[in-house]
């Protein structure tokens, strides 16, 4: 221990929360919750993680890599030694003070903000109490948990005086799949009945296919039975993006497919064993289908902002009318008045995040 310094030397001072069969809940010490985005590429300048690792243990998952931060090197720690951030309300929303209102803040960028450990401990549902008692912000939230559902009400209360939008993962519809590539997430079908709670109470929700992965879920009827479940549930957008396999996550999704889907082995070694993601032609194609479902199933594939109702007046109402250059739509990109969906007045769509 005396050579660990910074967040690894935290995370070996952690005491025991909780002991399970698999899994190892720690406490950790949080001087800060709320951190720069490191992706120059992702419409969010700002992320926020409840905790350290996650419980679900996809098999594709990129965040794996984050616990080598904290001197542990096996990529499965990450799904069996979870870290509970410290929450202190006073100085989380000190933190938040710090933050202009006109930057997006999201939630769930390297680990699930609704993972079993949120059953538990509840610093989710502790931050979303803090942002409730914001005004004119910008907050996103992605994860794969029906557990989402159980804030409806609070996130509704958000959602009227801050724009808020909640991404559900949905991989696939393939309950076999799902419960192979996700082992202990929710089933899909759980995730999108959260998704029908979460609009009915007023919240706006996008469903996410991501990642497609090659020869399991990226056919046109894969993707197609995910959109119109995601336009059933009332979901105002669907996304999808193709794999992206850094390490240590590709280490352990390549042993899967070695395991489970053997003739498929070679195929995956060939086109991932040198790189991250697949360039040119896969993509494209993947884009292609994503717009021919979204069309075909009548929902956009770009993210939508809206105007809440008790939105504070200028001068952050200029969120909407003057953002940054860098932050401008092309013009061509629609606009409508009011969403069937939320109610609220559509005043831009956003690109999509990636995540």
């Amino acid at each position: 221990m005396a050579d660990l310094v910074g967040i690894a030397l935290l995370a070996a001072r952690s005491p025991t929360l909780e002991v399970k069969r698999q899994t190892e809940y720690f406490e950790l010490e949080t001087r800060r919750f709320i951190g720069r985005s490191s992706g120059s590429r992702m419409p969010f300048r700002w992320t926020l993680n409840p905790y350290r690792g996650c419980e679900f243990g996809c098999k594709y998952c990129y965040a794996r890599y984050a616990h080598e931060f904290m001197e542990l090197r096996d990529p499965l720690l990450f799904e069996r030694k979870i870290y509970v951030k410290q929450f202190d309300p006073g100085a989380f929303r000190h933190e938040l003070k710090r933050i202009p209102p006109e930057d997006l803040i999201w939630m769930g960028t390297a680990t699930d903000p609704y993972q079993p450990a949120e059953r538990r401990f509840g610093i989710t549902r502790r931050i979303l109490e803090a942002f409730a008692l914001e005004r004119g912000r910008r907050f996103g939230i992605t994860t794969k948990s029906d557990l989402a559902a159980r804030d409806a009400a609070l996130l509704a209360e958000i959602a009227r005086a801050n724009t808020l939008q909640v991404h559900l993962s949905v991989t696939t519809l393939d309950e076999r799949l799902a419960r192979q590539i996700e082992p202990l997430a929710p089933r899909p079908r759980l995730r999108l009945a959260a998704a029908r709670k979460l609009v009915s109470a007023g919240v706006q929700v996008s469903i996410l296919t991501c990642p497609v992965l090659p020869l399991l879920n990226d056919s046109e009827a894969s993707l197609n039975a995910v959109c119109a479940a995601a336009a059933a549930a009332g979901a105002s957008s669907f996304h999808a993006s193709p794999l992206f396999l850094r390490l240590p996550a590709k280490e352990v999704f390549l042993r899967f497919i070695d395991d489970h889907y053997p003739a498929l082995a070679r195929r995956y070694h060939e086109r991932f064993d040198d790189k991250d993601y697949l360039a040119g032609a896969y993509p494209k194609m993947i884009r292609e289908r994503l717009e021919a479902v979204a069309a075909r199933n009548g929902i956009s594939t770009r993210n939508m902002i809206f105007q809440p109702p008790d939105w504070p007046a200028a001068p952050q109402l200029n969120l909407f009318g003057e953002l940054p250059a860098a932050d401008e739509p092309p013009a061509s990109w629609p606009t409508r008045k009011r969403s069937s969906v939320t109610g609220y007045a559509q005043v831009r769509e956003t690109p999509r995040s990636g995540t």
